[in-house]
C-alpha cells in the first residue's frame, strides 16, 4: 500500500516539476518505474479525476481537483488560521521573510511562508524541508527542544558538512551554541548555511507538536534590526502557544 501512496504522490511531484503535459512513456521514464504500473496508476487518478488526457496521445496534466482539495484543507487548519494573521503581522513588523516549520520526529518542513517584498530574500516554499539541524536557526531549534539526552544522541550522530567558512563544524562548539541559545530563548544561523543569510528562530509548540517561527534575510539588513526582530519573533510564539 505505501508504495501505491509513493507513486501516486510521485505523479503529482513530477508535474509540478515539468509544468508541462506528459505522455505515459515520459511519465514511466522520468519516475523510472514500469509502464505497466504507471498505467494502473494513471488510469485510476483519471477515473477520480484528479488528471485527464488533453487529447488522444496529446499528453496527461491534472486537473484542478487536487488544488480544490487542498484549499479546503489548508482554509480550515486550526493552526494555519491563526498562524495566518500573526505572521503577517509579523511579516509587515520586521519587513524580512517569515516562515513556519512543523517538526515530525527529527525532520522540519515548512507549512507556511509569508516572504518578504525586498527583490533580495530568502525564499523558500510550503513542503520543503529545513536543509540542515546544525547550519540553520530552525534545525537549531529542533535540537535545542530535545532532552539532554536525545539531543546527544542525535549530536552524536551529524556528519558536520561545511556550508561556508563560518559553518559550526565542531561538536562541542553546537553543544554550546544551542546550550546559549536555549537560555536566550531563540535561535540564530549567522551566514553558517549560505553566505550573507541570516536566520532568527525561535519555537512553540501547540497541541503537543513543535513548530519552529523564523525569520531570515540577508545579514546586512537583518543584523542592523536584530534585537527588534528577535522581540517580535519571541512574542508571535508566545501568543500563537496560547
Amino acid at each position: 500500500m505505501s508504495k501505491i501512496v509513493d507513486r501516486t504522490l510521485d505523479f503529482f511531484e513530477l508535474f509540478a516539476e515539468q509544468k508541462r503535459t506528459l505522455s505515459l512513456s515520459e511519465i514511466a521514464k522520468l519516475l523510472g518505474i514500469p509502464v505497466s504500473s504507471c498505467h494502473d496508476v494513471l488510469q485510476a487518478l483519471i477515473r477520480r479525476g484528479y488528471i485527464y488526457e488533453l487529447a488522444l496521445r496529446a499528453g496527461y496534466y491534472p486537473t484542478g481537483r487536487l488544488y480544490n482539495l487542498a484549499e479546503a484543507i489548508v482554509d480550515h487548519d486550526p493552526l494555519l488560521l491563526r498562524a495566518e494573521l500573526a505572521m503577517d503581522a509579523l511579516a509587515v513588523s520586521v519587513g524580512e521573510t517569515v516562515a513556519l516549520a512543523k517538526a515530525s520526529d527529527l525532520e522540519l518542513s515548512y507549512v507556511m511562508v509569508k516572504e518578504s517584498n525586498h527583490q533580495l530574500r530568502f525564499s523558500v516554499r510550503v513542503g520543503d524541508g529545513v536543509r540542515s539541524l546544525y547550519a540553520t536557526s530552525a534545525g537549531k531549534a529542533l535540537l535545542g527542544s530535545l532532552d539532554d539526552k536525545a539531543r546527544e544522541a542525535v549530536i552524536g550522530r551529524l556528519k558536520l558538512e561545511q556550508f561556508t567558512p563560518v559553518t559550526i563544524t565542531d561538536k562541542d562548539r553546537l553543544r554550546q551554541d544551542i546550550a546559549l541559545a536555549n537560555e536566550r530563548g531563540w535561535y540564530l544561523n549567522d551566514e553558517e548555511s549560505a553566505l550573507d543569510a541570516m536566520t532568527l528562530s525561535a519555537s512553540f509548540r501547540w497541541r503537543n507538536v513543535l513548530y519552529v517561527l523564523t525569520v531570515a534575510g540577508p545579514k546586512s539588513r537583518v543584523s542592523s534590526k536584530r534585537d527588534e526582530i528577535i522581540a517580535s519573533l519571541v512574542e508571535t510564539c508566545r501568543q500563537l502557544s496560547a
